[in-house]
């Protein structure tokens, strides 16, 4: 296909070709968070409990590293390509894992499913800088922070209602269907897009260094938190994670096309944006995480209205991301929202670090919806500050860098926080410093959240280093 008729193609059928976008996102997102309320019933049915814990941990980990690779298979193979195949992994992912006799199965399965996943919820950002100008990507890159704000709340919702009526195994195999609508947007309107590189070099070092590296990461991050595992073997994992760290860097600097050109970070907009998404990663969840905490075990509610009162946030991440683009795409700067984004997140932490017993739900509402404006207001900055800062040839590999440092964002805070909450919980126990144990929660809590709002003064103070580079209605060569 020429030039001309991809233009005229995507003039014609641009709000189709996003249509399947956003929805491709949508499902990622929301199978991220479904399965945490049907769990449960899959250990009950399968059996496993002491793997507990390990369909999240392996989907995160091919999440992040087909994420990773999914800027260089694009510059490969296309855009167009790699999603559609990205796509039927996921959907042959899902109806195994519904499938699972037990599990082992479901585990194997999970990571199938991650495999597809990591480059779905990467590729459409690459598509998006392909299809628009910098000056144009804005509005369009904020209707992407719709399906992060909906999973927040419908994902464990839909997954608890699911499984109560038509069992756990259908929140995989809803997948199906959704899927399929997916794919036939994308197949006949989109076309194909950007510059393929013809010298396909794959630079299997880096790629196994960075596998072996993030696997012994996670491993050891999960075995930390469990008594049942020696000391030793976290270490050793350890050890070895940073050994490969050490291979990897190696590799990258000696690789012809490197999964990750380490000349990026000589970018400061790469550099500080990098940073920025990995703390907003771990911001993030200290609320759709540690809320719920508190509504469940403080203040009594139960699962399904927890989530319900999640809305506030949802809400106000969604109209904000999508004003967030609006405005970049206006003024064609992003450097003071981004500064305001980051404060505007910390005065919501250091609200929700006064939450107690007593807090009234109006209260929580208004704390909720302070912390979701700073989140949302972040959501498309960044990604559309990197693209800006590179030409045409790096376009697919800051794409994947940015979204594979704000996934492992996530999963270096959800360890983090998750290792305060414990500390304090046990620090108090062992002190006697509180005889109830709402108080205990609370004084935990508090120190989750004012571990996400140093997380934000720190963002703030690297965002005034972020440079706003001029942003053109013409495409960067």
């Amino acid at each position: 296909m020429n030039s001309t008729n991809t233009q005229n193609n995507l003039i014609k059928h641009y709000k189709l070709i996003l249509s399947g976008l956003i929805i491709s996102l949508l499902i990622v997102a929301i199978d991220s968070t479904i399965t945490t309320t049907a769990m449960p019933k899959i250990i009950a049915s399968l059996g496993g409990l002491k793997y507990y814990v390990w369909p999240f941990t392996i989907y995160l980990t091919t999440v992040i590293i087909s994420a990773m690779l999914s800027g260089k298979l694009t510059d490969f193979y296309g855009s167009k390509k790699i999603l559609i195949v990205a796509l039927m992994v996921f959907i042959v992912g899902s109806v195994l894992c519904g499938f699972s006799k037990n599990m082992g199965e479901l585990i194997l399965f999970r990571a199938l499913q991650g495999l597809g996943a990591g480059i779905i919820v990467t590729v459409p950002k690459k598509i998006i800088a392909e299809m628009f100008p910098p000056r144009q990507r804005g509005k369009y890159m904020g209707l992407f922070g719709v399906a992060g704000g909906i999973s927040t709340v419908v994902g464990p919702t839909l997954g608890g209602f699911i499984t109560d009526f038509l069992g756990w195994q259908w929140i995989f195999f809803v997948n199906v269907p959704i899927g399929i609508i997916t794919l036939s947007l994308i197949i006949p309107y989109l076309p194909e897009l950007g510059v393929i590189v013809k010298d396909k070099i794959i630079d299997y070092n880096g790629l196994i260094t960075f596998t072996v590296a993030l696997t012994s990461f996670l491993a050891a991050l999960t075995f930390s938190q469990q008594s049942t595992v020696a000391p030793i073997y976290v270490e050793l994992l350890w050890l070895v994670s940073l050994i490969m760290l050490a291979g990897f860097i190696y590799a990258e600097k000696t690789a012809k096309e490197p999964v990750l050109p380490l000349y990026l970070f000589k970018n400061s907009v790469f550099t500080v944006s990098t940073v920025s998404v990995f703390l907003l990663g771990a911001i993030t969840l200290a609320g759709t995480v540690y809320i719920p905490v508190f509504l469940q075990l403080v203040q009594g509610m139960g699962p399904q209205i927890s989530g319900l009162f999640l809305t506030p946030l949802m809400f106000s991440m969604i109209v904000t991301a999508i004003l967030s683009g609006q405005i970049i795409s206006k003024t064609g700067t992003y450097k003071k929202l981004a500064i305001v984004s980051f404060a505007t997140g910390a005065l919501g932490m250091f609200l929700l670090s006064t939450l107690t017993p007593s807090t009234t739900n109006l209260e929580l509402i208004i704390y909720e919806l302070i912390t979701g404006i700073g989140a949302g207001l972040a959501m498309p900055i960044f990604m559309i500050a990197v693209q800006n800062a590179v030409s045409k040839r790096d376009l697919g590999v800051v794409t994947s860098s940015s979204m594979y440092f704000e996934q492992l964002g996530s999963v270096i805070g959800l360890a983090v926080l998750g290792s305060i909450m414990n500390t304090t919980l046990n620090y108090n126990l062992q002190n006697s410093t509180a005889n109830m144990a709402s108080t205990l929660l609370v004084t935990a809590l508090h120190n989750v959240f004012i571990a996400a709002l140093i997380m934000n003064l720190l963002g703030f103070v690297i965002c005034f280093f972020l440079k706003d580079i001029y942003m053109s209605n013409e495409f960067n060569e």
